[in-house]
């Protein structure tokens, strides 16, 4: 299934809201071995929050291999390679390495609770 992102953000990718919204539709059917295209043409800006909501969190319960598998990118330009590149391998890290996810996670909850 074809799903064009610029209909759901416009040229913009860069909220965690919207990255979130497009987990909810392409996470099940990467779960259920569906394969899933994403056109993002005409989307010019990315950003991490974006990125990480949308694809970082498929590696929780999804191998890379199967998200490599299954998932295609139409029309993503450099900018939003570079962001999606970054923000999996960070994942593939984070969802492997129990060590670091506790680390990372600790950081995060300390800042929390000092603002």
């Amino acid at each position: 299934m074809i799903h064009k992102i610029y209909n759901m953000v416009g040229e913009y990718a860069t909220t965690a809201d919207d990255g979130q919204e497009l987990y909810e539709i392409i996470h099940p059917c990467l779960l259920g071995g569906e394969a899933v295209q994403l056109d993002f043409k005409g989307v010019k800006v990315f950003s991490s929050p974006f990125m990480n909501f949308a694809f970082g969190q498929l590696l929780k319960d999804i191998s890379p291999e199967k998200v490599n598998q299954l998932m295609e990118f139409i029309a993503l330009n450099d900018d939003g390679w570079d962001v999606l590149e970054y923000v999996m391998t960070k994942a593939k890290r984070y969802y492997s390495d129990e060590k670091y996810r506790t680390a990372v996670d600790a950081v995060i909850t300390d800042m929390a609770t000092s603002f």
